[in-house]
């Protein structure tokens, strides 16, 4: 089992940027892919960003892509997602995920752990 927490959401005017950061406990999740997803109001849950165990390969969603940039920490037991040039369409609860598989912005296998969520609102 691996515990997943989410922190550094929060209020944000266009244009800016916050981090995200995920932090796991439990099982290590160093041999596993993970990934951000979010949801919006009454949307469903859709991937952003994903990233191999190993940090070489990399995946996002085009709506994104070069404003996102998805990072890990195996020695941490963290994984973090940077996000600039906000938009108000970015605006959304923000999951962390660990496990699965991706190609491309396409999820092959979904995640076998979820984080609690954050929010995150950027406002116009």
């Amino acid at each position: 089992q691996v515990q997943l927490v989410e922190s550094g959401g929060g209020l944000v005017q266009a244009g800016g940027s916050l981090s995200l950061s995920c932090a796991a406990s439990g099982r290590t999740f160093s041999g596993h892919a993970a990934a951000w997803f979010r949801q919006a109001p009454g949307k469903e849950r859709d991937f952003v960003a994903a990233i191999s165990w190993n940090s070489i390969n990399t995946h996002y969603a085009d709506s994104v892509k070069g404003r996102f940039t998805i990072s890990r920490d195996n020695a941490k037991d963290t994984v973090y997602l940077q996000m600039n040039s906000l938009k108000p369409e970015d605006t959304a609860v923000y999951y962390c995920a660990v496990g699965g598989s991706y190609m491309g912005d396409y999820v092959t296998r979904p995640p076998d752990y979820w984080g609690q969520g954050t929010q995150v609102t950027v406002s116009s």
